[in-house]
């Protein structure tokens, strides 16, 4: 897993917010979703049956505390959860919660609407807080 490189595509519109066991959690810097991208430390894959027996096993438990931590937000009623790769092929899992009303509900959110960006303060403070609900990392 040393040899992993996070593509720039997911670079340029996420943020770190830390490191589970296997992956990168990454905050989409979009303000329009409570929006967390995983991101599995393993080079050269882009499909899920890629990873080993216990590779899958520690994502399924990485997505599943991303699951947690969205729906415990104010107002999400549900969660999605994709792996596109069609224009990034680097392997990523999309865990997004939604709720009726939101901008694009009942449609996906993957190539609709435009993003909005946190402002820098607002993003730090959203990173930070998905870090303390997710649990990775100890706190200072």
């Amino acid at each position: 897993m040393s040899d992993f490189e996070l593509d720039s595509r997911l670079a340029a519109n996420s943020v770190l917010v830390d490191e589970g066991p296997l992956s990168q959690v990454r905050l989409m810097n979009d303000e329009r979703f409570p929006w967390l991208v995983l991101v599995p430390r393993v080079t050269g894959i882009t499909e899920w049956m890629e990873l080993s027996g216990d590779q899958q096993d520690k994502l399924r438990i990485e997505l599943s505390r991303a699951s947690r931590a969205l729906k415990g937000t104010d107002g999400v009623e549900k969660i999605n959860i994709a792996t596109l790769g069609n224009i990034v092929p680097q392997l990523h899992f999309h865990v997004v919660g939604r709720h009726n009303g939101d901008p694009l509900w009942p449609g996906p959110v993957w190539g609709n609407g435009q993003p909005r960006k946190f402002d820098d303060a607002v993003l730090k403070e959203h990173v930070a807080m998905w870090k303390e609900r997710l649990g990775y990392s100890p706190q200072p």
